[in-house]
């Protein structure tokens, strides 16, 4: 989608100029604190979730709602599933692991629960597929779900959302001055969500909900164990009211408590800390006429640990110009607190904030999209610190980014074919953490594009699809440059390719599906590390050129055909 960079060699969503902790995941309106499994050198990781999970996806690329904060760049709404129609059950099995869930749905459709379990090694995979990486221990991963749904009076539903997943790796990588750097990862990750919707009378309805996730990472690089924690408690609760026959009134509280600690194993060094985050926000959409709507909200926040509040105004309108256009402008400030490393150091730093303005034009017709976005973010009091005394944080930092994002879809004009084109166009410099002036960071690059093609044959009930990206070089560290970030990578280049083949054998439906990234080879490289004296380097590239997968899906009992082939691609 337009408006993200493409980031290979770390995880997260890099959006408009932001950094990938600038971009938040919310499930059922709970922020995810870690939505990625944990990292790994100049490896980028995958999402934790599946899509299959969701049946709404918002991906806000700047001025969103009051409803959320504490991101500065954007945020990721997931919604989850409701009532299923009826019992079912999925198996998977793939060159990296397999998988197996069952759903029961009471005999009066009140009352759903599910389970899914799932193993992942992807030592067969690499014993055959040559990487760039060497193993000690292949990276191997199990995980589990359970789910509840009720339906209650009042058109009520209470769900209950519950995951695992433990497991790790042991690498040994090759860096600038030719020797090999052992990194050893032992993850365990907990996540749960309640939440619950209602109406109350004729205007009124409740969405509340509370959400608990646990992180543990026993990291070893070299011979140092570092065990790092991360907890996050939620709770939150939502009413609204109509206001007429379209108009909303939005009113909610929220409460976030942290916990987060950090132990040398050895030396029994413990470091640890707790915040208390209190938000709350009100919130209107207002139709002024059928052409004219608008939205004006408002949030505050207060941190115990920063021991300071803060208030952020949001506002938007929207004209329809056209049976199917519109533009829209969007106004709002955003804040965030300085990341946990941080704050181990210094407790008196204050929050970060953005203040976003959005321009948008967007047509809609049939199976035709047009959107046109314009953007322009301020950085205020982002967190620097020195080289010479890295110990030693403030909040002098600040920056800028603009741009423009484009995006054309159609699913018509050729006969059983979908495809679209994204562009975006970034203009952004910032001093922040150590950098000794304003300048384009390392994950920032002005042009990136894409080409997203699918096609469906009926007649063989198969669909095949490509994806091309095209990004200019990112700025990258060189040390023998007297130019700070002055050097930039080659251009990023990848031609995609899978195909999915759909069966209905005996009552269950199957799919098929294969693909194959980066299908020419092109080098893609991310930057470099340096040795000590600067006179060797490493380039930081994806572990092997191509990846390959192949993976069967059954399900019995509902057909979820349509979601793997919108998810193969």
């Amino acid at each position: 989608m337009p408006g993200a960079q493409q980031i290979g060699e770390q995880e997260g969503l890099f959006v408009r100029g932001g950094a990938g902790t600038e971009a938040k995941t919310l499930i059922d309106g709970m922020i995810v604190n870690n939505p990625f499994y944990a990292s790994t050198p100049d490896i980028a990781q995958r999402g934790r979730f599946s899509p299959f999970l969701f049946k709404v996806t918002i991906f806000s690329t700047g001025g969103y709602s009051a409803q959320y904060g504490q991101a500065l760049s954007s945020v990721l709404v997931l919604e989850t599933q409701d009532m299923p129609d009826k019992s079912s059950s999925n198996y998977s099995l793939s060159v990296v692991g397999g998988g197996a869930g069952y759903i029961h749905l009471s005999k009066d459709k009140k009352t759903s629960i599910g389970f899914d379990a799932n193993y992942t090694n992807i030592g067969p995979y690499l014993s055959v597929v040559k990487q760039n990486v060497s193993y000690n221990k292949f990276p191997e991963f199990v995980g589990s779900s359970v789910y509840f749904r009720r339906k209650t009076g009042n058109n009520g539903i209470l769900k209950f959302y519950g995951y695992y997943n433990g497991g790790g790796m042991k690498m040994r990588r090759f860096v600038a001055d030719s020797s090999a750097a052992t990194f050893k990862l032992q993850n365990d990750n907990i996540y749960s969500n309640l939440s619950y919707k209602t109406t109350i009378g004729s205007k009124w309805s409740l969405n509340a909900g509370s959400s608990f996730s646990n992180n543990q990472d026993y990291i070893t690089p070299n011979d140092t164990q570092y065990q790092i924690r991360s907890d996050l408690f939620q709770t939150r609760s939502v009413l609204s009211r109509s206001l007429g026959s379209l108009s909303i009134l939005r009113v909610g509280a929220e409460y976030q408590q942290y916990f987060d600690s950090r132990a040398i194993i050895a030396s029994n060094l413990k470091q640890a800390l707790t915040d208390n985050l209190v938000a709350a926000f009100t919130e209107v959409d207002w139709y002024l006429n059928h052409r004219l709507v608008g939205r004006i909200g408002l949030r505050s926040e207060n941190s115990s640990i920063l021991n300071k509040a803060n208030i952020a105004p949001r506002a938007s309108i929207s004209y329809k110009t056209g049976g199917y256009s519109q533009v829209a402008f969007a106004y709002g400030v955003f804040y965030q607190k300085p990341l946990t490393n941080y704050l181990f150091f210094d407790k008196n730093l204050n929050y970060e904030n953005a203040t976003h303005y959005v321009l948008n034009y967007q047509w809609i017709k049939d199976d035709y999209t047009v959107r046109i976005e314009t953007y322009r973010k301020d950085y205020k009091k982002l967190t620097t610190f020195d080289n010479n005394n890295p110990f030693n944080y403030d909040n002098r930092g600040g920056g800028f980014a603009q741009g423009l994002d484009v995006f054309w879809r159609d699913k018509k004009t050729f006969k059983g074919v979908d495809y679209w084109v994204s562009y975006t166009f970034l203009d952004t410099k910032r001093q922040y953490l150590n950098y000794p002036m304003s300048t384009t960071p390392t994950f920032a690059t002005p042009h990136t594009g894409t080409l997203v093609f699918k096609k469906f044959a009926s007649k063989i009930n198969s669909q095949v699809g490509a994806t091309y990206t095209y990004a200019t070089g990112r700025p990258y560290f060189n040390p023998n440059n007297p130019i700070f970030l002055g050097d930039k990578t080659p251009a990023f280049q990848s031609l995609s390719l899978n195909a999915s083949v759909l069966r209905t054998v005996r009552g269950a439906f199957c799919v098929l599906a294969l693909s194959v990234t980066n299908v020419l080879g092109n080098t893609q490289i991310f930057g470099y590390r340096y040795s000590a004296d600067g006179q060797t380097r490493t380039a930081i590239t994806p572990p092997a050129p191509r990846f390959f997968f192949a993976g069967l899906f059954i399900s019995i009992g509902q057909n979820r055909q349509e979601e793997v082939l919108n998810n193969n691609n």
